[in-house]
Order: structure tokens, then sequence, then C-alpha cells
């Protein structure tokens, strides 16, 4: 790396997997992906999520490589957002869209300068490969899988940056926003991301050679002094993305919707000129075209996550879909994140929410929820 620091990073997730095993965590296989579910109580990792310090093993997102001389001008080329000056170490979002402005995949770019890296949701991984392999014709861009290189480990609540500064001293107020360094906490090397997500805070990822990562997490997990510092699985993430209003892959970001509808488009970069989709995105945007937004909904009683619903206004007419589900020790209810037509989704509005077993009414909530 640049010339001076140099080290593989190599991951088998069996074994990474095994390791968190070792430190409680419970896990579940949906759609052939392991997800680790949680370690120890909802509330308590919610509460480290929004009060304390959190960290979560990210095995369901993929890691995509691009090396080559055209790298960075390709995705400048075919993605939303402006990638040209996109320097050594900085760090950027965008959105790989379709013909039809349709979201293929939504990646975080990092420039390593003699290669880049795209984080991507584990369920779009293969589509973006495909979308992107189809479009390089005559470019200097090589594209692999490096998925099975790399450990990526995200850290996020309010006391994150207090918390590191405990194993890496001030090297973490020398990361700027949205940029990546090399840093070391006793002896063990990785890299350092400072991140603003979609709501302006600020959350950290740890890309880390797999020997590296167990040395670095035992060590925050033995070492975590006064902080409120917990391991969080799935179950816990999805109630902080869901009362955030973060759409995710697969449920939210997916070719049923394009940007405007999932309230990315601060991911397109309308002044950069073509990419695949932009005359759709823009005409949407010039025209007020949008048919349905990314909404939050409050159940009126316990459901199970896992239950599938739609939407259908006072006629009985479909108008939306439930996209994603979770009970949340804040709110003391069951909240969602799901589509709804445009002229709906308004706070307070009411809609009824149907699957084969059970039908009421559910309220329309703006995002992010608000106690």
């Amino acid at each position: 790396y640049n010339g001076v620091i140099m080290f593989e990073l190599t991951n088998t997730n069996s074994d990474m997997l095994s390791f968190f095993l070792s430190l409680g965590a419970k896990t579940e296989l949906i759609n052939d992906v392991t997800h680790i579910k949680n370690y120890s109580s909802l509330d308590t990792e919610v509460y480290s999520l929004n009060n304390g310090v959190a960290l979560k093993f990210l095995n369901t997102s993929s890691i995509i490589e691009l090396k080559g001389t055209d790298s960075l001008d390709f995705l400048h080329r075919i993605s939303t957002n402006s990638m040209k000056n996109l320097n050594k170490e900085e760090v950027k979002k965008t959105i790989f869209t379709s013909e039809k402005g349709r979201i293929i995949g939504v990646s975080t770019v990092m420039n390593f300068e003699s290669y880049i890296l795209l984080i991507t949701g584990i369920y779009s991984k293969q589509k973006t490969m495909s979308w992107l392999n189809k479009y390089i014709i005559g470019d200097d861009v090589k594209l692999s899988d490096a998925s099975h290189r790399f450990n990526l480990l995200e850290i996020v609540g309010p006391q994150s940056e207090s918390f590191l500064s405990l194993f890496v001293g001030d090297a973490v107020n020398a990361v700027s926003d949205n940029s990546f360094k090399v840093v070391s906490a006793d002896g063990v090397l990785f890299f350092l991301a400072k991140l603003i997500d979609e709501n302006g805070l600020r959350k950290y990822w740890i890309l880390a050679e797999q020997e590296n990562a167990k040395k670095l997490i035992t060590n925050m997990v033995e070492n975590k002094g006064p902080f409120d510092f917990n391991l969080i699985g799935e179950d816990a993430y999805n109630v902080y993305k869901i009362e955030n209003g973060i759409a995710s892959d697969p449920t939210e970001l997916n070719d049923f919707y394009n940007p405007h509808e999932a309230k990315i488009i601060n991911l397109v970069d309308f002044k950069k000129g073509c990419y695949i989709g932009q005359e759709v995105i823009a005409r949407l945007d010039t025209y007020d075209k949008v048919q349905k937004h990314l909404v939050g909904l409050c159940f009126p009683e316990v459901v199970e996550t896992n239950e599938k619903f739609t939407l259908l206004d006072d006629e009985k007419n479909e108008v939306g879909i439930v996209t994603s589900m979770a009970y949340s020790p804040k709110i003391k209810k069951n909240i969602a994140l799901g589509y709804l037509k445009r002229s709906l989704a308004v706070q307070g509005m009411k809609v009824t929410a149907k699957n084969d077993t059970k039908t009421m009414e559910v309220m329309v909530h703006e995002l992010p929820f608000k106690k």
C-alpha cells in the first residue's frame, strides 16, 4: 500500500464466523447466507447502537476489486456519483442503475490508488459484477471478487470515536470524514475509515487481515473500559436501520426501485453528465414524476418480523409493500420500512397492512423515526 506499507489481506468467512461463535454469536442461515442474529439481548445491543458503541462483523457485505488505469474513469462514467476527482484514501458512495433508472446496486468506493474496492451488499454482488463486466469495453479495468481476502467490521454509536481512541490514540482524529488511513493498535495494522452515514452521523469501518482482526476484536472485548460496548448482530442492526430510515440490500435497494423512491438521491450528481440510467432519473426529477416513496410504518400490535405485508388504501387498492420490520425497544412497537404511493406517504396517514392471515391499520411515519 502506497509503496511503503504492504500486508496481504486474507480471509475465510468460515474461520471468522467460528471466531465470532466463540464470542457468543448465534447464527441463522437465510437464502444460503449465514447471518449473525445476536450475541446477547435485543435491548442490550440496540442500547449500545443508540447510546454507546457497537461492533458489527459485515459478513453480509461483499468486496469487489477493480484494477487498471481506467478504473476510476470507468466508475465515473457508469455510476450516478462523480468519481473523477476521488483522491487516494477517499471514500464515496455511488449507485449503479439500469437503463430504466432502477437500482442494480449501491456501493461504497474506496480509492487505494493502485486498486479500488467497492463495498456492496452480498445479495447484489453477482448482479453488480455482471453489470460492470457488461460495460468494460476496451477499458483497462480488471474486476474480481475480493470478499475472501478481507474482513470488514463496522463500529457505530455516539461513543465510537472516544472508544477507538483507546486503541489507536490520536490516529482516529487524523482520519478525515469519508476517508481512510493505515493505523496501528498495539502493533496490529489495519485500515480505519471514517464515514458519514445517511443521517449525518459518523461511523467507522475497519478493514483488517484475518488474524489481525481477531486480535483487535479480542482486545476491544477484553478492554472496553467504561464504554457501553457490545458486539451486535443483524437483529439489533435491523432495528437501528429501520429507526433511522436506512435503506439496505436486498429489501429496499433492488431493481424494483429507483434512487428517488429509495430516498438516496443524494448519491446522484446531476452535474456530472452521462451515466447508465441518467435520462430516466433526470426526467423523474425535472418533471416531478416519482410515484412512490420509502416511508416508516408503525404497527398497532406485535407481529412476527418475517411476515410479509402489502399495503392497501381505503378502497382496497394495493398502494405499497412492507420491506423490513422489527420490534423497537425505544418506541415499544413493531416498526417497518416500506414503499408507499407518494400521495399517501404523509406523516400520520393511515393505510391497511394485509397478508394471508392478518389485516390491520398502520400509521405512516416520516424517517427517521422519532419517539
